[in-house]
C-alpha cells in the first residue's frame, strides 16, 4: 500500500520581516526631504501598525514606502489592510492590520476549487485557520500547488509541512 502523502496551506505572516520593514520604512521616512517638518511616524501599535503625519498626502505616501519596504522583505501586500486615513486633530493616521490565518469561508473556496479542479485522487480538510491537503501521489499534489498559486486569491497563501 502506497504511503499518504500531505502538506498544509496556510496564510501566515513572518513579524520579524514585517518588524525590519516597519523599522526601514521609519528610517526612510525620517531621512527622506519630502517628509522633513512633518513628523511622520511608521510604529508598531499593538497588534496593528500606525502610520501618523500632518496631512493625509504624506500618511498616504508614508504607506506607500511602508508597503514598499514588505514587498523587497518577501512579505505579501495581500496580508497588509490598510484603512482609510482619518484626521485627528491636525494629524492624519492610517492603522494597517496584519492578515493571518485562512477564514472558514476563504478555507471553503480553496477546498472547493481543489476539488472540482484538482486531480481526483486528492483530499482537502479543513483545520483551524490552515487546510490539509493529501493524496497518495506527490505529482497530484505539485499540481494542486500550481492550482492554487493560480488562482490568486485575495489572501496571502504559503505551503507548510510538505510530506
Amino acid at each position: 500500500m502506497a504511503a499518504e502523502h500531505s502538506f498544509d496551506i496556510v496564510s501566515k505572516v513572518d513579524h520579524q520581516e514585517v518588524d525590519n520593514a516597519i523599522n526601514q520604512a521609519a528610517k526612510e521616512v525620517g531621512q527622506r526631504f519630502d517628509f522633513k517638518d512633518t513628523a511622520t511616524q511608521v510604529k508598531w501599535s499593538g497588534e496593528n501598525i500606525e502610520i501618523e503625519s500632518s496631512t493625509e498626502e504624506r500618511a498616504k505616501a508614508a504607506l506607500d514606502v511602508l508597503e514598499s519596504k514588505l514587498v523587497r522583505r518577501g512579505v505579501s501586500l495581500k496580508s497588509l489592510k490598510a484603512d482609510e486615513p482619518r484626521i485627528s486633530g491636525k494629524r492624519a493616521h492610517i492603522t494597517c492590520t496584519l492578515q493571518h490565518g485562512i477564514s472558514q469561508d476563504n478555507a471553503k473556496k480553496v477546498s472547493k476549487l481543489v476539488r472540482d479542479e484538482g486531480p481526483k485522487s486528492v483530499r482537502t480538510q479543513i483545520m483551524g485557520d490552515e487546510l490539509r491537503v493529501t493524496s497518495k501521489s506527490l505529482d497530484d499534489l505539485q499540481s494542486v500547488q500550481a492550482l492554487v498559486k493560480e488562482a490568486d486569491f485575495d489572501f496571502a497563501v504559503q505551503y507548510t509541512n510538505y510530506r
